[in-house]
């Protein structure tokens, strides 16, 4: 247990901006000076409390989602846009991501939080009533960008919160809200879905929703000083255009299986995305901070290392539920848990390195994608095969869940503070924002990589176990690339 340090003086009542962040000192050294005790006692706690409370909502709804969906295309078909689902999602959420910042700067944190809330209610609302999945994907786009905002508004806000040195912690805190999470969201959506009655998980989330709206509104300030600190700057409008282009391009694609389609959908996607990074690097209006594409930069390498790790938990996570289901015999809900392993992983990894400093960052660095290529590796193994699935069989699977998520958890907290870090002071928000922007993008590119991979590797428009395996294993393999390009990458990221 850290003690409190008596020294350490309470933040005013106001919300004020702290100390710009320095190039070259990264925040994740000032650990030591730090103590859990700080973030959960007097104003901080509330607002620790109120801002894991917005990336818990965001992820608690994924976990419901990702595991009533087998029984969603049961009831109303759709089966080969699976991964639409998530991928339309995720693609509005990086718009409600980019959006966060001009909302906060605007409007303040009780009315950024406000909006953000209905908006994702109103995406749920349309999802309980969907009658075809074309309408359910119109709700999930609507929830995803009220999800958005209330997944980026934490990290907008962390900044202008806490003092430096509390960043790491902080940002594992809001990490860790992706392992509570994993009890809550499984549980809800496999007890509705084991009902029969998948659309009351989305009704479900309705009053958590308003009761967390009550408490932003009543502890945030109204207006956040220094909250418009670099955020002066219009929104990035043909980027964030592009950015969506290219996702969607690539969902387009993976709806069918044949190679021809796909490759059309790949080619739109690349084009797009040399198209982004032209713009991005000549326009004033940016999703990036500055040098974010030069090799001589400390952002190419947390970017890349970002984007290679969210598309391989994505990648792996989003059928996770479907392969229990199907190859293993599990219930909705026992699936539903089973495949939230990843993501439990990703909380312990968190928690364990949080307190790493110094070369132990860089080690940190190092294992983390080597451990979740070790793990892909298994998955790749154990996964396609049928089973009964008793607890010995499944086992194995298990632990490889678990040496994903624990990987990219061990690393992340210290990728984004070192992002924040290296920050230059008039671009912090677009730094604090671009966490989220780069983090929703790798998810989104993932979910919609998945589900071309999963069609061409035999999932089709039917559940048949050979189709199922076959599309496991080509999965599994085929992203399993991301890790072990990361362990390149993140022997970029320097001291």
């Amino acid at each position: 247990m850290n003690r409190i340090d008596s020294n350490v003086e309470p933040l005013d009542p106001e919300i004020r901006p702290i100390a710009p962040a320095r190039q070259e000192a990264p925040p994740t050294g000032a650990m030591s000076e730090a103590s859990w005790s700080e973030l959960f006692s007097g104003a901080n706690a509330v607002r620790s409390l109120v801002l894991a409370g917005g990336v818990g909502l965001h992820a608690t709804n994924i976990y419901v989602a990702t595991t009533i969906l087998p029984s969603v295309v049961h009831d109303i078909g759709g089966l080969e846009y699976y991964a639409w689902s998530t991928a339309l999602f995720v693609v509005t959420s990086i718009v409600g991501s980019a959006l966060s910042a001009k909302l906060l700067e605007r409007f303040g944190s009780k009315a950024a939080y406000a909006v953000a809330a209905i908006v994702f209610g109103l995406g749920a609302l349309i999802c309980a009533g969907a009658w075809s999945m074309a309408m359910l994907l119109v709700g999930r786009a609507i929830q995803g960008f009220g999800g958005g905002l209330l997944f980026a508004l934490p990290y907008a806000l962390i900044r202008l919160v806490f003092e430096e040195r509390l960043w790491p912690r902080a940002m594992t805190i809001l990490s860790g809200m992706w392992g509570i999470a994993t009890l809550i969201g499984p549980a809800v959506g496999g007890v509705f879905a084991e009902m029969g009655a998948w659309r009351a998980a989305f009704w479900s989330l309705l009053p958590i929703t308003i009761l967390f709206t009550a408490l932003a509104v009543t502890v945030l300030p109204k207006r956040s000083a220094g909250a418009g600190a670099g955020a002066g700057s219009p929104i990035a409008v043909t980027q964030l255009s592009l950015l969506m282009t290219a996702v969607l391009a690539l969902s387009a694609g993976s709806v069918s299986t044949s190679v021809a389609w796909n490759a059309a959908g790949i080619a739109v996607a690349g084009v797009v995305s040399v198209l982004l990074v032209f713009v991005e690097k000549r326009s004033p209006r940016r999703l990036l901070p500055r040098g974010a594409f030069q090799l001589t930069s400390p952002f190419w390498a947390l970017y890349a290392t970002m984007c290679l790790l969210a598309v391989t938990v994505t990648s792996s996570e989003i059928f996770m539920p479907l392969f229990f289901q199907t190859l293993h015999g599990q219930s909705p809900l026992a699936a539903g848990y089973l495949a939230a392993l990843m993501a439990a992983g990703w909380t312990l990894g968190s928690i364990s390195s949080a307190g790493a400093t110094g070369k132990r960052v860089s080690r940190v660095f190092r294992l983390a994608p080597a451990l979740m290529f070790a793990g892909m590796c298994a998955l790749a193994v154990l996964v396609p095969r049928p089973s009964a699935g008793s607890f010995w069989q499944l086992a194995p699977t298990c632990l490889a869940l678990v040496a994903v998520g624990f990987g990219v958890g061990l690393a992340w907290p210290h990728l984004l503070t070192r992002v924040l870090g290296a920050a230059r002071e008039d671009e912090a928000l677009v730094a604090s924002s671009s966490l989220t922007t780069v983090q929703l993008f790798a998810t989104s590119l993932g979910a919609a990589l998945a589900g071309m991979v999963a069609n061409l590797g035999g999932l089709g428009s039917s559940l048949e176990v050979a189709g199922v395996s076959t599309a496991a294993r080509f999965l599994f393999v085929t992203f399993a690339i991301g890790p072990a390009l990361g362990i390149f990458t993140s022997s970029r990221i320097g001291e």
